[in-house]
């Protein structure tokens, strides 16, 4: 950066001072001089650069610090006063040329070489241990020198001894990564960018290719997924191609926070940490509610299927059902969905982008627990009053009332899935499930909010939830079968996951886009669909109404009586003899006014166009007689037929006295 300021001395100004300030070793290259200890200009060598560079430089950059060189130039007037060797002397201001870079940056006087630190925040190494334990690669792009960067890495645990890493310029990184046409090589990129952990004196051009190399490169087995972090405006393309981008709240700008998808309020990494801890808990939330949830759903319908089929009866009734989803849905979703993260969840490897949503340890927990449940349930259902001495529900009439034995079976039912919930709470073959359960307050008010609600409705349900109470001995069986489910839980976890085959896994891939057109239809061709008419939802909304109009209808009309359906086809309401004889002698006033209305409207009409026709048909006439005058080389002067008629009666009257004498 550059400041020009007019120089003045003993009160007269007398030229311009120029001061700069910047990378030590690019502008302390731009300088002639060097200020001494003894505040003297003294010529700046060759030798004494590499002097100064490895031995003031070099130190402060290794000791993170940053350091900037600060220098000067003066212009002197001439005339004005003697000059020093350092000074430039100029006749008129047009002879300084301020738009000419290149000449501008040279021959300053170097003040001094600053050292400025920018210290760790003690945080941050350990939110970088984290990352690497998490399987999160940090790399540091900056505009510091490369001692410099090297130094802070150091300090912030991106690199460690004994690592194979890489740590660059940008002038080096982009001769690595180009070809000979100057075009960026992603061969050459894919031999960088996977031991590259520091890129420094970097533009934001480099920062962007950096990203999207990471981002289009095939070296991987999977498709990386890089964040970004910026905070300024020429950040913005790197944090807008990166599959999430992080902004600066407080320092960022807001360009950077126009292209970033998160905004960090504090601008602290651990909030980018908390993150990634506050995703994998969403993940596994949704994992364990899965689990649970086609579990119940598997035995649910299984038990009620077979019971339909083998005895024509299911022994969870409808208000059952209706429960049992209360406690899968409602009640499981938020005891499962409340779970605090932990930094365990750092402690494994981050999820591919075409993981199974379903892994194979949930299949084999699901497959593993139904199987149990529906074993135990089918031997209550078909063995259960055999083994309790109890009255059967089998084969019961239609309105019986609610049996022991069927309330048996649902409570057995729900007591496994009681307990199954707390072995839901661990979706990757952990161990212990009780780990972190007294901390989520949540799960343990619905778990015994859901297990007191069981006991009022077995107890006390009666007809309204079609239960029977259930004897003590009876509940303590029902109790050492739910609490079977968490022993054979661990039975389960010691099935190696990995044995398993692997088609068991559901949701496995990328999600490929499908057409879709603007009335909702799927994988249609496009060129077909251009040439009609698309619907619009309205239309087919109004469709959907007039069908279920339609369906209504007709049941309406089945479920019509014989009186009514005699009467279908009247057009009017049944009416006395005295009102049937006014409506009909009203009837007939309107028709005859109508009547009337319509003659005259008629009448006036044909008027109006006789009147115009005779006027048409004496124009007509006119025209034909003029036309045929002409024809026959008549004039059609009128002055002159009048002559010529006056003149004729002269001559007739001549003739007449002639023959009179």
């Amino acid at each position: 950066m550059m400041t020009v300021i007019p120089y003045v001395e003993n009160g007269q100004n007398i030229g311009y001072r120029v001061y700069c300030k910047g990378a030590s070793e690019i502008v302390l290259g731009r300088c002639a001089y060097l200020l001494g200890s003894d505040g003297k200009p003294h010529a700046l060598t060759s030798d004494r650069l590499k002097e100064i560079t490895s031995t003031i430089i070099h130190e402060m950059a290794n000791s993170g610090l940053r350091t900037i060189c600060v220098a000067y130039k003066t212009f002197i007037k001439k005339g004005t006063r003697d000059l020093e060797k350092t000074e430039i002397e100029f006749a008129e201001e047009s002879v300084i040329d301020w738009d000419d870079e290149e000449a501008m940056y040279q021959n300053f006087t170097g003040i001094a070489i600053c050292g400025i630190q920018d210290p760790v925040r003690p945080e941050v190494p350990n939110a970088i241990a984290k990352c690497k334990k998490a399987g999160i690669t940090v790399r540091m792009v900056t505009g510091d020198n490369i001692m410099t960067a090297r130094a802070i890495a150091m300090a912030c645990k991106i690199l460690e001894p004994g690592e194979d890493f890489l740590a660059l310029e940008g002038k080096e990184f982009n001769e690595r990564i180009r070809d000979e046409n100057g075009k960026v090589s992603q061969a050459k990129l894919d031999e960088i960018w996977p031991r590259l952990r520091v890129l420094a004196r970097a533009q934001p051009a480099d920062k962007y290719t950096l990203v999207k190399g990471i981002i289009d490169s095939k070296a991987t087995a999977q498709r990386e997924i890089v964040a970004v972090t910026g905070d300024g405006t020429n950040d913005g393309p790197a944090l807008k191609k990166a599959d999430v981008g992080f902004a600066m709240g407080i320092a960022g700008t807001d360009v950077a926070k126009e292209a970033s998808d998160i905004i960090l309020t504090d601008d602290n990494f651990t909030s980018i940490v908390r993150a990634v801890m506050w995703g994998r808990n969403v993940y596994d939330s949704i994992s364990k509610f899965l689990q649970f949830q086609l579990t119940v759903n598997v035995v649910a319908v299984l038990t009620a299927f077979v019971g339909a089929v083998t005895v024509s009866d299911s022994p969870l009734k409808a208000v059952h059902m209706l429960w049992i989803n209360l406690i899968m849905d409602t009640l499981a979703s938020l005891a499962l969905a409340t779970e605090q993260p932990t930094d365990e969840l750092l402690e494994r490897k981050p999820y591919g982008r075409k993981k199974s949503l379903i892994s194979r340890t949930m299949v084999k927990n699901i497959l593993c627990h139904a199987l149990y449940q529906l074993v135990i349930i089918f031997v209550i259902f078909f063995y259960g009053d055999t083994i309790f001495g109890i009255k059967s529900g089998l084969y019961a009439p239609l309105f019986a009332p609610p049996s022991q034995h069927f309330t048996l079976v649902f409570n057995a039912f729900v007591m496994m899935t009681v307990f199954n919930e707390i072995n839901a709470r661990k979706v990757h073959g952990e161990r212990n499930v009780f780990k972190g359960l007294a901390s989520n307050r949540v799960f343990c008010v619905i778990w015994i909010t859901t297990f007191i609600a069981q006991i009022i409705i077995i107890q006390f349900g009666g007809a309204w939830f079609s239960t029977h109470p259930l004897t003590l001995q009876q509940w303590i069986v029902c109790l050492v079968l739910g609490f079977s489910t968490l022993i054979w839980g661990q039975i389960v976890a010691t099935i190696p996951s990995k044995k398993l085959p692997k088609a068991w896994k559901v949701g496995k891939g990328d999600v490929q886009p499908a057409k879709l057109h603007i009335n909702g239809d799927y994988n249609v061709r496009a060129r077909s669909r251009a040439l009609t008419l698309r619907r619009s939802g309205k239309s087919l909304w109004m469709r959907g109404m007039f069908i279920i109009g339609n369906h209504l209808r007709v049941l309406r009309a089945f479920g019509m009586e014989k009186s009514e359906k005699a009467a279908f086809g009247r057009t009017a309401p049944a009416m006395t003899a005295e009102a049937a004889e006014r409506w009909r002698a009203s009837y007939r006033k309107y028709r005859h006014q109508k009547h009337q209305e319509k003659k005259a409207a008629v009448e006036t009409a044909e008027s109006v166009k006789s009147a115009d026709w005779a006027k048409e048909q004496k124009e007509k006439r006119k025209t034909f007689k003029q036309i045929k005058q002409v024809v026959r080389g008549k004039s059609v002067d009128k002055e002159g037929k009048k002559h010529h008629k006056k003149r004729k009666d002269e001559t007739n009257v001549d003739m007449e006295d002639i023959e009179l004498h």
